[in-house]
């Protein structure tokens, strides 16, 4: 017999969506009260070709990937008697982060951003389900994807914006201006990509490039 579990993550990854964490929220992590919350991100090869067929990319209207995020995963919490939740909704908006750390398969990497035990420094949440009842969820992981790692992404940097000191805005946006920053503008960060972990990710460069140019518009 399918889980309710296993039902919700079917029907979003007819979206391209998957299920990149869940936990039983308390009084204490803003989730209103869910009995279990539900992380959903970019499944991985395949969701820019399927995302950017959608008619949200055709009408030329601003925030077309947040808008196909509203709709799909809107959907699904009408259709499973879930509240949805967005990263780019609400003010404030909610904390995914915190969210995303409880669930037990983000964690903070090397260079301080989320790393993901399947997505890696590529991960990212497109919205979240909270469902009124309390699931049965599957094991965690031992621990971080990070144990073992040589960390090349401690080095990555051209300009070392991003590394064990901390996150350098100013430097990172004033190399992205330069000529040979246009390989991170159109391929994705060089950090995020030389995480090992997000090597399996699959992401589309397009898809990068569209995430660029929302972080350093030109």
């Amino acid at each position: 017999m399918t889980s309710r579990l296993d039902a919700i993550a079917d029907a979003a990854a007819a979206d391209r969506l998957a299920v990149f964490g869940a936990f039983h929220p308390g009084p204490a992590d803003g989730a209103g009260g869910a009995g279990t919350l539900l992380l959903l991100g970019p499944d991985e090869p395949g969701f820019w070709a399927h995302v950017s067929a959608a008619p949200e990319f055709a009408d030329g209207a601003p925030h077309p990937l947040d808008r196909w995020s509203l709709r799909v995963i809107g959907g699904l919490a009408v259709r499973f008697g879930a509240r949805a939740a967005f990263p780019f909704a609400g003010s404030p908006p909610p904390p995914f982060i915190r969210w995303a750390v409880a669930s037990g398969r983000a964690f903070v990497s090397p260079v301080g951003l989320l790393v993901h035990d399947t997505a890696g420094l590529l991960v990212s949440y497109r919205g979240a389900l909270a469902l009124p009842d309390r699931l049965d969820l599957p094991p965690v992981p031992a621990g971080p994807p990070c144990d073992g790692c040589p960390a090349p992404c401690l080095t990555a940097c051209p300009v070392g914006a991003l590394g064990a000191r901390g996150y350098d805005l100013a430097a990172c946006h004033a190399y992205l201006d330069t000529a040979p920053g246009a390989d991170c503008l159109n391929r994705g960060c060089a950090v995020r990509r030389a995480c090992p972990v997000s090597a399996g990710h699959a992401r589309a460069e397009a898809q990068s490039a569209h995430h660029m140019q929302s972080f350093h518009p030109r």
